[in-house]
């Protein structure tokens, strides 16, 4: 699985990175976390409010910090 959490570094998308790290270590998942901060690729997601949260190329969520159960749920 790879996640990608678009944002540019604000504290609302770091703490939606612990909260991805959160679920996938109380689901024992093993996945790609990495951080997308280029606003050209952040574009090319159609994402246009942060923080955004995506899942194998798709993206589940814009503009919103998901709590470690909404992200479970997605997985």
């Amino acid at each position: 699985m790879e996640i990608k959490i678009l944002g540019t570094g604000c504290s609302k998308c770091e703490k939606l990175e612990k909260n991805v790290e959160t679920a996938l270590h109380e689901m024992n998942i093993e996945a790609t976390v990495s951080k997308v901060e280029d606003l050209l690729e952040l574009v090319s997601y159609g994402v246009m409010s942060t923080p955004g949260l995506v899942i194998d190329d798709e993206v589940k969520s814009v503009g919103r910090v998901l709590s470690v159960n909404e992200i479970k749920k997605l997985f």
